[in-house]
């Protein structure tokens, strides 16, 4: 389980756009890391949505937005097109980041159990430091949330 004020775990991810981006060479930077489940369902749409209405006051204070599923890069692109989300999505199609991050999790729907990710944030620091953790996070109240964890 991640913890606040521990190092986050690096990564290196392909993005929506085909280019490998790795955690670390974020240093300096705020980064929002959110966690969905999948790409243009009702909740991650709402969810990403959110964050796209207030990415403007996210990039003002610095932040560096990335959103991390399952998904694959062409589904990404699709996604990102479509709503036209202004951050960058990673593709973590074996779930290996979800799993080190913890979000990678037991689920259940309509009576059946699954694997799947649980929608999570970590707002980790400039110093590479996790600042905070948002596990089960709603997705119409997530970027307020957001908002509220990032310094003015």
């Amino acid at each position: 389980m991640i913890q606040e004020g521990t190092p986050a775990p690096d990564f290196e991810l392909a993005s929506d756009d085909g280019e490998r981006v790795r955690l670390s060479s974020l240093r300096g930077k705020p980064v929002v890391l959110y966690f969905y489940p999948k790409d243009d369902t009702p909740g991650c749409t709402t969810q990403a949505c959110g964050i796209r209405d207030v990415y403007g006051e996210l990039r003002a204070r610095g932040a560096v937005v990335l959103g991390i599923s399952p998904d694959d890069e062409a589904s990404h692109e699709r996604f990102k097109t479509k709503y036209q989300l202004p951050f960058t999505l990673l593709a973590d199609p074996q779930h290996e980041v979800a799993e080190r991050y913890g979000v990678w999790v037991e689920k259940t729907n309509y009576g059946k159990t699954y694997m799947g990710v649980e929608r999570s944030t970590f707002v980790i620091d400039a110093e590479g430091d996790v600042a905070q953790v948002m596990r089960r996070v709603k997705p119409d109240t997530h970027a307020a949330q957001v908002l509220e964890a990032l310094p003015a």
